[in-house]
């Protein structure tokens, strides 16, 4: 017998640990099924996915070419071990990511997510400071910046920066030199750049001998506010991390896979990282695969005689898994079947057409864009910057209304996200911006008036 709507409310709340959530007020919202680039609910209400399902989706759910992708492969095999052994699916795959990156990034670590890849990341610099042609085991520090997200690892947290989630587990942490966040609006539009690079080279040049890598979200910062780098800044973080001799891990995770109107955010700026880091949209949102994608350089430094032990002793139980190589390579061909690049300036034109108008809300202070990202900040007073009180919960409720009005999205704090995948239609754009505009005015107004 099949649980009741209400019964399966009732589990979701009692049984399911759900990430980042208060499990006293969680407010179930439970996900039936999908079609193209809607949700539908247990009640068959849909909902326009206006952040990509944790900002992963890419080509819309239930898409017809990945979902043959993955049949055909389980009628192969499911899984196998990438440990002494691997799998035509997932050479394939390794082989067009080698090819469609820049540079020599031609060496794929396969994982189960985005933490793991930094993760692997991050003892990958490690390691190579202690076995490359020139050793400098001293190199055992990284440079991350303040509000910067990597994942939920120790790792990850160690050269992430957000406190409210990581201040707890302090005790576990690696010490890192964190830099104040590379926001272009700071000190100015006109200074930015060069002052968050001051920063970093003053940085690198009293502390390179102890650094093994810079950690970096190119051109966007999620988890902080979908906060927009100066223009040139990565392209500057690159020449000084040559300049005194460090690694770029480059965490594109979130922004990369067509995200920012190229199929990786480094490509915006010709930067060639030393380890590039994909998950979210690798398999279209379909399954949990990530990979530390590594230069050539990096890579020779793990090989040699048995006897030396140079090989990375690290491995995930699924990675490089068969059924999510198979998605991968699936939402790859998408790319070129649909031309979902050459369709997105539009799409990234109409959504900034929306944003000038919400900029002159009196209760927004900020719009922020990097082609397919979006934000819109909730202010008190747009003139003083004044913010509203983070336990009002502003952006929550503007939620709220945009879940009764037919769109899901989730908040940063009170920061909107638009991040919508990237097959999404201009009318379904039109609906999502305007549904924010009125949630805007209706929390807002409520506010003023005296109603919670």
């Amino acid at each position: 017998m099949n649980p009741t709507p209400q019964q399966l409310i009732e589990w979701d709340k009692h049984y399911v640990w759900h990430a980042f959530t208060q499990m006293a007020s969680y407010d179930p919202l439970i996900i039936e099924s999908a079609e193209g680039c809607e949700l539908i609910d247990l009640d068959g209400r849909r909902l326009i996915d206006g952040v990509s399902s944790m900002w992963c989706n890419v080509h819309g759910h239930r898409h017809p070419v990945i979902d043959a992708a993955i049949v055909a492969q389980m009628g192969k095999v499911a899984h196998v071990t990438n440990l002494g052994c691997s799998n035509s699916t997932t050479i394939r795959l390794a082989k067009r990511l080698a090819d469609l990156t820049p540079g020599d990034l031609d060496h794929v670590f396969f994982c189960s997510d985005g933490a793991s890849a930094l993760e692997v990341a991050i003892k990958l610099a490690f390691q190579y400071w202690h076995q490359c042609d020139n050793p400098q085991p001293g190199k055992t520090k990284y440079i991350g910046f303040e509000d910067a997200y990597h994942g939920d690892t120790i790792g990850t947290i160690s050269v992430g920066g957000v406190d409210k989630f990581n201040s707890v587990f302090k005790p576990l942490m690696f010490p890192v030199h964190r830099l104040p966040i590379p926001d272009r609006r700071t000190p100015s539009l006109e200074t930015s750049c060069e002052h968050h690079l001051q920063i970093l080279e003053d940085t690198l040049a009293e502390h390179h001998e102890s650094i093994a890598a810079v950690v970096i979200e190119p051109l966007v910062l999620g988890a902080a506010g979908m906060i927009v780098q100066p223009h040139g800044y990565l392209r500057g973080v690159r020449e000084l991390t040559r300049k005194y001799n460090v690694l770029l891990i480059a965490d594109e995770v979130a922004v990369g896979l067509g995200r920012t109107g190229t199929m990786f955010g480094c490509q915006q700026e010709e930067v060639v990282p030393d380890i590039l880091c994909l998950g979210k949209g690798l398999t279209g949102g379909y399954l949990p695969m990530s990979a530390a994608i590594a230069s050539t350089e990096i890579w020779n430094a793990y090989l040699g005689d048995f006897s030396e032990a140079k090989q990375l002793c690290h491995g995930h139980t699924f990675g490089g898994n068969p059924l999510s190589a198979a998605a991968a390579l699936a939402t790859l061909d998408l790319f070129d079947q649909e031309e979902t690049l050459a369709g997105s300036p539009a799409k990234i034109e109409r959504i900034a057409g929306h944003l000038q108008t919400l900029a002159n809300h009196p209760h927004v202070g900020d719009v922020r864009q990097y082609g397919m990202i979006a934000a819109v900040e909730l202010v008190k007073d747009r003139t003083t910057g004044e913010p509203f009180p983070w336990t009002e919960r502003h952006g929550h409720q503007v939620c709220q209304y945009a879940l009764n009005h037919g769109l899901w999205i989730r908040p940063l704090g009170n920061v909107l996200v638009i991040m919508p995948p990237l097959a999404i239609s201009l009318e379904q754009i039109d609906t999502i911006c305007q549904v924010i505009s009125d949630g805007i005015d209706f929390v807002t107004r409520n506010k003023a008036d005296g109603n919670e």
